[in-house]
């Protein structure tokens, strides 16, 4: 047989990456703002803020990111909780990033569990503490995990293709639910109050006194995924930051999020993370400990 290769074809790539950050800020901090030539991901993974990005100024909730493309200012400021933050800086020159200019949109469950990987492979490949406002260098470690950078950018990457499979996706033919806007708060808000318990749908559907298809409508629309996963998705966040907290063992915190057994909790957090509760706490111990790491007024920068 002839043989012939094929060369993949690659629309999206990483050239640069300039700093890996994830940020757990005290009550009342801000950050003046900056700009500069590369682009730049924040995602909240706890709390709210308000964001300036160029002329315009949005709030951002816990599982939403936006994008600031070369070039444009942009500042925060807390709305309340202490709010926890991942920020990835990178040059990527492709056309398509054109896409992202603008862009705010919710984190499904797939970019959540990317953006823990670039979290622990930054923390893993890099000696700079992740939590250092002042870092404008990633520094490399000594003998660092084989691939660690290249599974760092090809997370990334994922990332930025799929949130531009989500854009290009064909519209939906079913007429916009109304009030969309405040049920999706409400049931959010009822899911987050209840991550000790195991819910079934039609549980949530009877407590908050909506259609099984129409909240299930309501989470793909805004989140990519179902209630359920979105729910399951809040756990394990919810774990990761117990994890990076220390005062909880495996076990408390699998009893503390509702989970049936330590086994049980370990099988849904390696599908999620991509690593057991034991590899992610070894991956990120930096960010438990880089409170001290770094001047007590680092709340006051970005």
């Amino acid at each position: 047989m002839n043989y012939q290769p094929l060369v993949p074809r690659r629309p999206l790539r990483v050239q640069e990456i300039y700093t890996v950050h994830y940020f757990e800020y005290t009550a009342g901090c801000s950050f003046p703002g900056e700009r500069h030539d590369f682009w730049e991901l924040l995602y909240v993974d706890k709390g709210e803020i308000e964001v300036t990005a160029g002329e315009r100024t949005c709030r951002l909730r816990r599982g939403r990111l936006i994008f600031h493309a070369p070039g444009e200012f942009h500042a925060f400021s807390n709305l309340g909780t202490p709010p926890d933050l991942v920020v990835v800086s990178f040059r990527c020159d492709a056309p398509e990033m054109e896409a992202f200019r603008g862009l705010t949109t919710e984190a499904g469950e797939e970019e959540r569990s990317l953006l823990a990987r670039i979290v622990a492979e930054s923390a893993a490949a890099f000696s700079t503490p992740l939590g250092d406002p002042y870092a404008a260098v990633l520094e490399r470690r000594e003998e660092p995990p084989f691939g660690g950078e290249q599974l760092l950018c090809a997370a990334l990457e994922e990332i930025l293709i799929r949130l531009i499979r989500r854009q290009t996706a064909p519209a939906r033919q079913e007429p916009p639910l109304r009030d969309d806007g405040d049920a999706l708060a409400q049931v959010m808000a009822y899911l987050e109050a209840r991550l000790d318990r195991q819910l079934t749908l039609a549980q949530v559907c009877q407590d908050n006194l909506v259609g099984r298809s129409q909240l299930q409508k309501l989470f793909h629309t805004h989140t990519g995924g179902g209630v359920m996963e979105y729910f399951a998705g809040l756990k394990i966040q919810a774990a990761q930051r117990m994890i990076r907290e220390g005062r909880l063992n495996f076990t408390q915190i699998a009893a503390q999020l509702g989970f049936q057994s330590l086994h049980y909790f370990s099988r849904r957090f390696r599908q999620a993370a991509g690593m057991s509760p034991s590899e992610y706490a070894r991956s990120v111990r930096m960010l438990s400990e880089f409170s001290g790491t770094y001047p007590d007024d680092r709340a006051n920068n970005g």
